[in-house]
């Protein structure tokens, strides 16, 4: 199943594992979506829930449309990722990059703001990509895919619903922070790649100012 395969391939490059499988979360009708959001236009979304009094668990669902997942059922990008279904694997991936790092936070009782979530959602897209490509294409270096997914990509206005500094904001800093990754990453031999490996793994792990202190460090 591509969701599990995706958290598996997220979970295994940071080295971090939450007790939940994604589908256990999954929704695909938009029409049982809360009335709040039931009118969005996105194929992704992650919903959350408030607890309404202290103590009580927040409720989480991810949406992801139905002709989405029949799209990549059919197109598998686990198999081989190109440019007719990287548009509906990206958005699978970055709903499952919130599902896990969500959850993965809230099992260490630490708060997400939306920023955070969404800059490292797109880390995410990029290093997911090239552990994956790399394993398709055995020493073939994905040199575009910092460019697709920073330089190609735009904020659609009916996505962000307001936010779109917000997504610009979490956009220049992820790529940032990839530019370095890509310039380590070229560098040949396995223990570059461990080395950076040990480095993401690192990054999951800080709060959101420290994340955003390191990029502006080491960029």
């Amino acid at each position: 199943m591509i969701l599990t395969q995706l958290q598996q391939l997220i979970g295994g490059i940071y080295d971090v594992s939450i007790a939940h499988d994604v589908y256990d979360f999954l929704v695909t009708d938009r029409k049982r979506l809360p009335e709040s959001v039931r009118a969005r236009v996105s194929e992704e979304d992650l919903i959350v829930a408030q607890p309404a009094t202290a103590g009580e668990e927040a409720g989480v669902s991810l949406y992801l449309d139905a002709q989405l997942l029949e799209r990549l059922r059919r197109e598998d990008p686990m198999v081989r990722l190109h440019d007719g279904n990287v548009a509906d694997y990206c958005k699978a991936l970055e709903g499952v990059s919130h599902f896990l790092y969500l959850a993965w936070n809230a099992d260490h009782d630490r708060p997400v703001s939306i920023l955070e979530l969404e800059m490292q959602a797109e880390v995410d897209k990029y290093v997911a990509s090239y552990w994956l490509l790399r394993r398709q294409l055995p020493g073939r270096f994905p040199a575009e895919l910092r460019r697709i997914l920073f330089e190609r990509a735009h904020i659609d206005p009916r996505l962000a619903d307001g936010r779109e500094d917000l997504y610009r904001e979490a956009s220049r800093y992820a790529e940032k922070f990839c530019r370095r990754l890509e310039h380590s990453l070229r560098r040949a031999g396995a223990a570059t790649e461990g080395e950076v490996l040990s480095e993401l793994r690192r990054f999951y792990r800080l709060s959101n100012a420290r994340k955003l202190t390191h990029i502006e460090r080491s960029a």
